[in-house]
């Protein structure tokens, strides 16, 4: 009886809950038709019980994406584009045709931009950072928050003897101000130079302006804006801002197909590659006697072997479905899902009065997306384990992300880390990364991430509020047992 008694209670909470919430944020009435598509193509989510709050590691897959999958797969035979046999050419047919549909997802001019199809993001950050023309007088221009997958450029432009620049972030919104970057970009104006930033951050979601752009253009920059964490819940309009490299990843904006990312260039800038080597797939003619090769034009130039032609109509399958929702209404929603859950964040204190969490980055839904970093804090003000999190979390059903987010420079700045604290590790002196941490004086390694994405529910982020309350509460957790730190 008390039980049932509870339950009734909970399911009164939760509607009231609900009711000061739309009139919070009224226009998340609006989108009702996600919370019909939760019910229907997502549901396997309240099937299994589970709150997935990872949007920003990767989308979800609807039932409407795999049945168009088994219907084209079923419906005919096809076969390596790379011939003319007629199963090959149905293949090349539906491969073009998943490139218009990129470029209007993006509004891209197909006279201006070219759709160079990758593994992932990362894979199309590959193809700039090694074919891009670095040499002695050039530059690269990074800010503090990129991914890894961005960072890792820097190798590239480093090898060939490059000028290297950092754009710091700075306050507690973790922003980069806009003279910063200009001044950066004015620095120097000689050589190829390239300035690669995300257009939202997948640690903090703020969204850094699109205009540094066409301000990096005019001073003779090539510019790389990572979308990938941007365009699964933004319209990114290249007939407005026209950056030369924008890198994506189609499964964090639906879910499927896994394994296919693109690179969308602009023609005069693929115009100025230079690719280090030559395979299947990328070229006109080469010789193994005679020592020579001949590119094909771009995109074939750079997509090596064989591409994945059975997912990548997968691709215009989502595409097509995202267009039938609305970005906008996709938008609408996570940003009201984000503030309610910023606000409720911001409330949490302990017994004592002192707060619960410690959020990274904004604190509002002004100039970012769905991503929110942050560490639950004991009542002392010591920050709980992110592993502890973890464990606790997944035992709860429910899906975040903990750690440093493939971002480390979001992650030094919200850990308040200085460039004399950031020692080179050695294998001898510190095998691990616990090992690392210690010798930096910092008590965690991250932080936790949430985010919010198509099929997201305001039950969704109610239960893992009322989560952070029962478990971290009044709570100094106890370290004991945590499994070490393999990496970041």
């Amino acid at each position: 009886m008390w039980n049932m008694i509870r339950k009734k209670s909970s399911v009164r909470g939760g509607r009231r809950a609900e009711e000061a919430f739309l009139c919070r944020y009224p226009a998340y009435s609006g989108t009702a038709v996600l919370d019909r598509l939760r019910g229907t193509e997502y549901r396997h989510l309240d099937a299994e019980d589970h709150c997935y709050l990872d949007y920003t590691g990767s989308g979800l897959v609807a039932d409407a994406q795999l049945r168009a999958q088994l219907t084209r797969l079923r419906s005919s035979v096809y076969g390596n584009p790379h011939s003319d046999s007629p199963s090959s050419t149905r293949s090349t047919a539906l491969v073009e045709a998943v490139r218009d549909d990129v470029l209007r997802f993006f509004r891209a001019d197909p006279d201006e931009y070219v759709v160079i199809f990758t593994s992932n993001a990362t894979g199309a950050c590959r193809l700039v950072g090694e074919a891009f023309p670095f040499g002695p007088a050039g530059r690269l221009l990074l800010t503090q928050d990129n991914h890894n997958s961005v960072v890792g450029i820097r190798e590239y432009a480093r090898n060939r003897g490059a000028a290297l620049g950092l754009v710091h972030l700075n306050g507690p919104e973790m922003r980069i101000p806009d003279e910063a970057v200009l001044t950066a970009l004015d620095r120097e104006r000689t050589g190829p130079r390239l300035f690669a930033y995300p257009a939202q951050s997948n640690f903090t979601g703020v969204q850094h302006p699109l205009d540094w752009v066409e301000q990096a253009q005019r001073l003779g920059w090539r510019v790389l804006l990572d979308a990938a964490a941007f365009a699964p819940t933004n319209t990114l309009d290249l007939s407005v801002h026209k950056p030369d490299f924008v890198p994506v990843s189609w499964y964090k904006v639906f879910g499927y197909p896994t394994g296919v990312g693109a690179l969308v260039a602009r023609r005069d800038a693929v115009d100025e590659l230079i690719r280090p080597w030559f395979s299947g797939g990328t070229i006109w003619g080469a010789s193994a006697l005679g020592d020579w090769h001949r590119l094909d034009p771009a995109p074939g130039a750079f997509e090596d072997g064989t591409l994945n032609f059975l997912q990548l109509p997968d691709v215009s399958v989502g595409l097509r479905w995202i267009s039938r929702i609305g970005m906008d209404t996709i938008h609408t929603r996570v940003r009201c899902l984000t503030g309610w859950l910023l606000d409720a964040l911001g409330e949490l204190r302990h017994g004592n009065g002192a707060p619960m969490v410690r959020v990274y980055g904004p604190r509002t839904t002004e100039g970012r997306g769905g991503t929110i970093a942050f560490n639950f804090l004991t009542p002392d003000g010591e920050l709980v384990d992110e592993r502890l999190v973890s464990r606790e979390s997944a035992a709860a059903g429910i899906s975040l992300r903990t750690g440093c987010f493939c971002n480390p420079g979001a992650g030094e700045a919200a850990l308040s880390l200085g460039v004399n604290q950031l020692a080179t590790p050695t294998e001898a002196t510190m095998s691990t990364l616990d090992d690392y941490l210690d010798a930096m004086g910092v008590p965690n390694g991250g932080g936790v991430r949430v985010s919010l994405g198509l099929a997201s529910t305001f039950a969704d982020v109610r239960r893992f509020v009322d989560w952070s309350v029962s478990t971290y509460r009044d709570r100094v957790p106890d370290r004991a047992g945590l499994p070490p730190r393999l990496h970041c």
